[in-house]
Formats: structure tokens, C-alpha cells, sequence
């Protein structure tokens, strides 16, 4: 894998991930500095204890823009957009409409009531673009464009999980427009956030009572029963299960898991 880190005309970063072997990339953000206000902030719900992001400025975010005007396309033709590149493999750039930067790291503003707590959204949110095909989707994606896209997510999550203040780094895709995606485009997210979200730690929690209890893991353990029981796998692999979970909370929705115990994506294989 080639890594090439640069810089849009407004500072936010951008780096392209290439085969081995690929050229070197040099595009430079020809549009002017126009920094989007960014002013991110977490409050505390007073009845869950979650921290909830609030962000109004994501408003003004592109909304399902026609495909001749997509930002995540390359720049060709004379239009300029996210990627100033002609093509591009995988691109992975900041959020110009984030949930969480690090220009959220100041003063949060004060409340009047210890009830509204709230702190400022320091973190990062970053778009990572599959393919410059608008029109695919990552289950288009060969198997050696699929494994580009995991090295992003394995050097993107090394490198987040490193800022100060990041408690979790989450890769993730939202598709289609009954979900709320804006843009069509092949696309993923990756956010760092400043603290753990509530389901990891329920996760987390459960996995660390039932080692109290028993002494054994319980991915392990729930993976060798989906095994035995058989009823809800999907596909078995060499070193992959996938399964519809016991206790499935969408319509659809499909569990994956490693047959090897592995910490997070960088120890992955």
C-alpha cells in the first residue's frame, strides 16, 4: 500500500491509499480557504447519562446533490471538489462538516443548571471514499479494493487512537436514504470520539461480568454456540462467521466474527 498525506485549500487533511507500485500523488486543492464554522458540542443527557453531539452547523452539509455535482467524485473537467485528484483508488479526508474536530477543544459554554452539562465536541470525523465510481457500492468492490479500504481503516484507526482525548475510534457506513445518507457516493465514516459510546460500554461491561463469572470470554464462547447451533449462520469461512445474532434488534442484521481473538482492526491479519 502507497500512503500519500496532503492538504485541502482549507487545511482540512486528506491522504490517498494506492496499490504498491502506483504513482505518487501531487493534485493540489485548487479552490480558495473557505473553512466551514465549526462549533461542536456534547451534552450530557440528565436522564440517560449519555453524551449526546449536538451540531447545528452540519446543516448546511450537501444534500443528495445530482451525480454531476458530487464532492466525493474526483475533480475532472474543470470541477473542482473534495478530491482534487483526476481518479483515485481509496481517499480517506476530515469531515468539512464534522461532529467532532479539534477546534471544538475550548471553552465549553456555561449552563444555568448543573443539570445541562455539557463540554465542548473535541474529536475528529473523517470521510473515507471506497471508490471513485459514483455509481458502485462496496460490495462492488474487488477483493484487493476491499483490502484497501481495511488498511485505511487499520492505519486511520492506529493513528486516531493515538490523538490525546480519544477514548474510541468507529469505522462505519450509513447507505441509502432511509437511513439519512446525503450523499449517494461510495462512502464510509470514521469518527474518534471523547468518549466511549454506550452500547461499547455496555459491551464492554457484560464481556468483563461474564470473565468475573465464569472465567471464559463471551465472544468466544457466543461464537461456538452460533457454531453448534447452526440455525441462524449465514457463512462460515476459514477464519470468518457470520451470523444473524439470537437477539437481532433490526430487521436485518448480520454478526461477523473472527475465529481468531484478535483487540481491534490493527491486529488484524
Amino acid at each position: 500500500m502507497r500512503k500519500t498525506v496532503t492538504e485541502l485549500a482549507d487545511g482540512r487533511e486528506l491522504v490517498y491509499y494506492d496499490p504498491d507500485g502506483d504513482e505518487v500523488r501531487d493534485a493540489t486543492d485548487p479552490r480558495p480557504p473557505e473553512p466551514a464554522a465549526v462549533r461542536p458540542e456534547l451534552r450530557l443527557d440528565p436522564v440517560l447519562g449519555d453524551w449526546v453531539t449536538v451540531a447545528a452547523h452540519r446543516q448546511g452539509r450537501p444534500y443528495r446533490p445530482p451525480a454531476g455535482d458530487c464532492p466525493l467524485c474526483p475533480s475532472r473537467g474543470g470541477r473542482s471538489t473534495e478530491i482534487p485528484a483526476a481518479d483515485y483508488h481509496v481517499v480517506v479526508f476530515e469531515n468539512r462538516f464534522p461532529s467532532l474536530s479539534t477546534q471544538g477543544a475550548g471553552r465549553a459554554p456555561d449552563s444555568p443548571s448543573p443539570l445541562f452539562r455539557t463540554e465542548p465536541g473535541t474529536g475528529r470525523c473523517e470521510v473515507v471514499c471506497f471508490t471513485s465510481d459514483h455509481d458502485a457500492s462496496f460490495a462492488d468492490l474487488s477483493e484487493s479494493r476491499a483490502a484497501l479500504v481495511l488498511d485505511a481503516w487499520i492505519d486511520r484507526t492506529t493513528e486516531l487512537a493515538a490523538l490525546p482525548g480519544v477514548r474510541q475510534v468507529y469505522c462505519f457506513e450509513n447507505r441509502g436514504a432511509e437511513i439519512g445518507v446525503t450523499l449517494p457516493h461510495p462512502h464510509g465514516q470514521i469518527y474518534a470520539y471523547p468518549f466511549l459510546t454506550p452500547r461499547t460500554g455496555k459491551m464492554i461491561a457484560r464481556a468483563a461480568e461474564y470473565r468475573a463469572r465464569t472465567g471464559r470470554n463471551l465472544a468466544e464462547d457466543l461464537l461456538a454456540a452460533e457454531r453448534l447451533d447452526r440455525r441462524r449462520l449465514v457463512l462460515t469461512g476459514t477464519h470468518w462467521t457470520a451470523f444473524v445474532p439470537f437477539a437481532a434488534r433490526w430487521p436485518y442484521e448480520v454478526h461477523l466474527y473472527p475465529h481468531r481473538r484478535v483487540p481491534d482492526l490493527p491486529a488484524l491479519g
